[in-house]
């Protein structure tokens, strides 16, 4: 185009209600996972892959299918991402088994590796470098409203209905996004793009993929050689993929660009951020739900702080990073963010919601202030014809900080609660019983060593019977005592990694760097 698109900033909005379906996937499942629990039996490693079954195809795909985009078209592959992931929400509201409802999100997962990039590398071919900024901070911006209206729209969804219609109420928008694309939303490819790298697309996908497994199975049921092994062909594949690309004329993606400190220091800052703020949010909802006994409807509406926060400090860095530059901007919303998750340290077994608000307000405007001027500049360091590449390599940093935010925040979570309650349930009063009752007994202490959530139920079946009731309380306390200690521990381990990771940002990034 020789003038800037007529309709640009309608075309960002159906690119922004895209990404909004994408982000609510994962975080309207936090506040649907207990009925969805008790409703098909599930066990915590089965509801670990409900989860993650999304994230694993997510991440892996996205890269590729950037590039794809880029060749064929990014509007088709808009199109035919909303389509696959309105597909597999369709069959997740079928679903009636574990394996459905897992294979549901990772039709999803696919559908969302191809939406995720595309919008991105749209975004930035539609709009002039000089309104770029405020076009990715609006971007942003969604991630943080999706962060808190998924669980507010699946909390509405649940007072009424079951959590099946968690995946319904995705179908009619995908279907409203792909007709306002098709009015609204410009033709783009690449020109001049010359084969596509299968070779190193088939390397990004074993290497990303596998390393995604690895830190979900080993953080979360222990490093054997079901971990061990993916991780190893990780680290293969890894080696592989950048000896591959290093050699190619038009590799898939170009590696040397994550030697540039602008591009490294971004794309680190981008994932160290979802990092924290997955994992805060993995925890804090769990406060909310079992600890605070609120309600899906109730969490989604105490999270509204969160998503307000992310929109403001958009907002300020588009108008901040002009001025002060790019890495002062982003290394001083990673601080903002730190010190957002570092207060969770004060948490205790007396700790009210409002305790948590400050957290939620400094992590929104962390996430806003850093994330927005990071992707810009790693968008801005390539050339035209290679964004999907670098939506691509944005997206996944995302998707892999979150994953690993889950997984290692939820681990030192796991450990330090299990560890906190088994005094109180070594020493609890058990009655002796024998067959199917003995049994009943095992799985409700290992219920309740193993998560506050299952704690939390069975102290709510033990108060329905005459003979456990007077246990029921205690077990809460304790169970309440234990979690907030390991919701101490875990920010504290967050809130570091965050804070030593704006030092390193605040190292790699050049100075001066200003958004467009």
């Amino acid at each position: 185009m020789t003038e800037p698109y007529r309709h640009r900033w309608a075309a960002l909005g159906v690119l922004c209600l895209s990404l909004l379906i994408v982000v609510m996937a994962n975080t309207a499942l936090i506040v649907a996972a207990p009925d969805m629990t008790r409703d098909l039996k599930l066990t915590s490693s089965d509801l670990q892959w409900v989860i993650d079954g999304y994230t694993v195809p997510y991440a892996a795909l996205m890269l590729l299918f950037g590039v794809i985009g880029d060749k064929y078209s990014r509007r088709g592959a808009l199109f035919l991402g909303l389509l696959v992931f309105g597909t597999g929400a369709v069959f997740g509201s079928l679903a009636d088994s574990t394996t459905s409802v897992i294979a549901a999100r990772m039709i999803m997962g696919v559908g969302a590796a191809i939406i995720m990039p595309a919008t991105l590398s749209l975004l930035v071919a539609t709009f002039p470098a000089a309104e770029r900024a405020r076009a990715i901070a609006a971007w942003a911006a969604t991630s943080g409203l999706a962060i808190a209206l998924g669980p507010l729209l699946a909390g509405w969804l649940l007072e009424s209905r079951s959590w099946h219609s968690t995946f319904l109420i995705n179908v009619p928008i995908a279907g409203f996004a792909i007709l306002a694309a098709l009015v609204l939303v410009p033709p783009s490819k690449a020109e001049g793009l010359g084969p596509i790298d299968w070779i190193g697309g088939l390397l990004s996908v074993v290497t990303i993929g596998t390393l995604v497994f690895a830190i979900i199975d080993g953080f979360h049921f222990g490093w054997s050689s079901r971990s061990v092994a993916p991780a190893v062909v990780s680290a293969v594949g890894l080696a592989g993929f950048v000896f591959w690309e290093l050699r190619h004329e038009q590799p898939l993606l170009n590696v040397r660009k994550l030697g540039e400190r602008t591009v490294g220091g971004a794309a680190l800052a981008v994932m160290l951020m979802f990092l924290a703020a997955f994992g805060a949010l993995f925890f804090v909802a769990q406060q909310f739900q079992f600890v605070l006994g609120l309600g899906p409807l109730d969490t989604g509406v105490r999270l509204l702080p969160l998503a307000a926060a992310v929109t403001a400090g958009a907002a300020a860095s588009a108008r901040l990073s002009p001025r002060i530059g790019t890495r002062a901007t982003v290394s001083g919303g990673m601080a903002v963010a730190a010190l957002g998750v570092l207060l969770l340290v004060r948490v205790d077994g007396g700790s009210t919601y409002l305790d948590f608000v400050p957290t939620l307000v400094l992590l929104g405007v962390g996430v806003g202030l850093s994330v927005s001027p990071a992707t810009d500049a790693i968008m801005g360091s390539f050339p035209d014809n290679d964004l999907g590449a670098a939506g691509g390599l944005n997206d996944t940093a995302i998707e892999l900080g979150g994953s690993l935010g889950i997984a290692i925040l939820g681990s030192v979570l796991a450990s330090t609660y299990k560890d906190g309650i088994a005094g109180f349930l070594t020493s609890m009063p058990v009655p002796k019983l024998a067959g199917p009752q003995a049994d009943l007994v095992t799985q409700a202490l290992d219920a309740s060593s193993e998560s506050v959530g299952g704690a939390a139920i069975v102290a709510e079946e033990m108060s329905k019977s005459m003979f456990a009731a007077a246990q029921a309380q205690p077990l809460m306390d304790a169970a309440t005592v234990a979690f907030a200690d390991a919701i101490s521990r875990a920010s504290l381990v967050g809130g570091l990694l965050l804070a030593i990771g704006a030092v390193l940002v605040a190292i790699l990034m050049p100075g001066h760097r200003r958004s467009a």
